[in-house]
């Protein structure tokens, strides 16, 4: 099939659509570069890492849309971020999948991992590179995929990808991807803050631990935190659409300023602090920017238990003392 008239004739083709191709690619780079933006695939062992992948399912053969694969598994750094090719040595295999693309036998399906939203090419990268310039919508694949809890998108930017990655690391300390998988999203838009929501976490622990006279994992903590603690306060901040009133980013943003508010007023009381909850807290942050209060929020029983550390070392104290 390589030697007929056909496919030498498509092969040249294939040489002057690649020459286009590589002019493209280092205009891609120059802007790129000038812009301080990423113009390499995406590492699949990098993303696999930072994610702490470590399942894998086979899903069977699909058909893929291109402009969804944006990584490869070994050659990343071969292709730009939209598959043109970097290198001119490649021409010569560049241009005979072009011309196998054309011919009457085609191309077989190339094999992918996926996560998230985003694929990776284990074998067919030439392929994917041949189809997109071609002006293919999408592509045979036998797909593969990490099931991950973390967001992963194709255009996502290093600085996105390392609060993923930081995001990754809280959920597998916390154990919280597995013992609660359809959890609500914890995500916070300061990175250096899942350090505040893990302490929160250890110091449930601790209360529970002196309470029930018993020791328990970090993965127990934190699924009895996130039950008692963090989602009714999540279904309290949705019941009043508060991002959308208030502006904050994230649930969890907004849940970690309601704790450290009612943090604050406990140390600022001590033992005659007010009985506070996240609907007061709620109400509290409303008040002090000025916005509408809703009268359901100021009748709201909610059963909300948010500890300080005040509370923890007495609830130790206090344990200490009956054992005495």
């Amino acid at each position: 099939m390589s030697e007929d008239p056909s496919f030498r004739l498509n092969r040249m083709a294939g040489i002057t659509r690649f020459q286009g191709a590589r002019n493209r690619a280092f205009w891609t780079e120059m802007i790129n570069h000038i812009r301080g933006k990423p113009v390499e695939l995406l590492s699949f062992d990098d993303i696999r890492e930072r994610l702490r992948l470590r399942e894998e399912s086979y899903q069977g053969l699909q058909e893929v849309p291109l402009d969804q694969i944006a990584g490869s598994v070994g050659r990343y750094r071969e292709f730009t971020r939209t598959f043109l090719p970097r290198r001119n040595t490649m021409k010569e295999r560049w241009s005979r999948v072009y011309a196998k693309a054309h011919s009457m036998e085609g191309l077989p399906p190339i094999e992918l991992y996926k996560i998230g939203d985003v694929y990776f090419v284990r074998d067919g990268n030439h392929r994917v590179s041949v189809a997109r310039q071609i002006g293919a919508r999408t592509i045979e694949a036998h797909v593969t995929e990490l099931p991950t809890a973390v967001e992963l998108r194709a255009d996502m930017s290093p600085q996105e990808l390392d609060a993923a990655s930081a995001y990754a690391a809280f959920l597998e300390e916390t154990g919280l991807a597995r013992t609660r998988p359809h959890h609500q999203s914890l995500k916070l838009s300061e990175v250096s803050r899942y350090a505040d929501l893990l302490g929160h976490i250890y110091l449930h622990k601790s209360f529970l631990e002196h309470h029930d006279r018993r020791d328990y994992t970090v993965f127990e903590a934190a699924s009895d935190w996130y039950d008692r603690v963090y989602r009714p306060a999540v279904t309290l901040i949705r019941k009043y659409n508060m991002l959308d009133v208030t502006g904050i980013r994230t649930e969890a943003d907004l849940y970690l300023w309601l704790v450290d508010h009612l943090k604050g007023i406990r140390e600022e009381f001590g033992d005659n602090a007010p009985s506070r909850k996240i609907s007061h807290a709620l109400v509290d942050f409303l008040n002090e920017r000025k916005l509408h209060v809703p009268e359901d929020l100021l009748e709201e029983r909610d059963s909300s238990m948010i500890l300080s550390r005040t509370q923890v070392m007495k609830a130790i104290q206090a344990s200490d003392e009956d054992l005495d």
